[in-house]
């Protein structure tokens, strides 16, 4: 099965709502530690309410990688040069989908002329982000009581 990415229209914020709040809540334990208040921190602004206004943000780009029509991933870049979202449904982890989602997105953000661009990496992710030539860019900084990996990666 392949998957496709594509950027994220209204209609698709339900969908975008669930995997966000699954793979917050079901693949971040090693950054929430399964803390009811962390968790609902985190996922508050992920309802499809929240989505949607995500959306309208002008300066942020939503994406959505897709297998077989179905949403089972999740980006977003922000500004010139930062991705802001990289989250994937706990069912489709390991088959490729944040993989191609990450690679859209950089590739969207050389499109709009960066050369280099940051994220802040969860715990969960970081090993994946520098598996993908993202590189430490300063100490881990503290967010919701959880540390966010600073990264830059040249593009």
């Amino acid at each position: 099965m392949s998957v496709s990415v594509r950027r994220a229209t209204d209609a698709d914020a339900e969908a975008m709502s669930a995997v966000l709040i699954a793979s917050i809540s079901r693949l971040c334990v090693a950054d929430h530690r399964n803390d009811p208040a962390l968790i609902a921190g985190w996922t508050r602004n992920k309802s499809p309410e929240g989505v949607r206004k995500m959306l309208a943000v002008a300066d942020t780009a939503l994406f959505v990688a897709e297998r077989e029509g179905v949403v089972v991933a999740v980006g977003c870049t922000m500004g010139p040069d930062e991705i802001g979202l990289n989250y994937v449904h706990p069912a489709h982890r390991f088959a490729g989908a944040s993989k191609a989602l990450l690679a859209a997105m950089e590739q969207a953000l050389r499109e709009h002329g960066a050369s280099a661009a940051t994220l802040t990496s969860t715990a969960t992710a970081h090993g994946f982000y520098r598996a993908r030539g993202w590189q430490d860019a300063g100490p881990p900084r503290m967010d919701l009581s959880m540390p966010g990996y600073p990264m830059r990666k040249v593009l």
